[in-house]
């Protein structure tokens, strides 16, 4: 989970809202009670499945994560995914997906979040696929 500088707090679910995960805010209350916003719901494999890593910002407020299933690819359901979830004009949050995991090659199933370095590529882990099968590192570029 990760903190933005108002103080409301953004994580996943690995299940529920539309079956396949969520992307949600929590905004603290005046009564030390905190209220639940879903941002992005997981519909289908094409968007992505099962968010299992954290998130992370970027400078510009938007929400960087990854999906251990949905996109394309080799594996029966999707071999999962790295999205971009963007504040929109009209108070919601527009999902994109910038990678899917396809080929075995590039990797399969990224278990955890992301990091930026200081040019703002984005490097992840995946739990399989590969050269050897055994998991990649790796790096976007934007």
């Amino acid at each position: 989970m990760v903190f933005d500088a108002a103080g409301d707090l953004y994580g996943t679910t690995s299940s529920g809202g539309a079956g396949a995960g969520t992307v949600f805010e929590l905004t603290p209350q005046a009564n030390g009670k905190w209220t639940q916003k879903i941002l992005d719901q997981f519909q289908n494999l094409a968007d992505g499945a099962f968010p299992w890593g954290g998130l992370i910002f970027d400078a510009a407020g938007n929400l960087y994560g990854t999906t251990l299933q949905g996109g394309s690819g080799v594996c029966s359901l999707g071999c999962g995914t790295v999205f971009k979830l963007t504040p929109n004009s009209r108070g919601g949050w527009t999902e994109i997906v910038l990678h899917n995991f396809g080929s075995g090659t590039d990797g399969i199933h990224p278990y955890d979040g992301l990091v930026f370095d200081a040019s703002g590529n984005l490097y992840g882990t995946t739990s399989g696929g590969g050269a050897s099968g055994g998991g990649t590192v790796f790096e976007i570029t934007p």
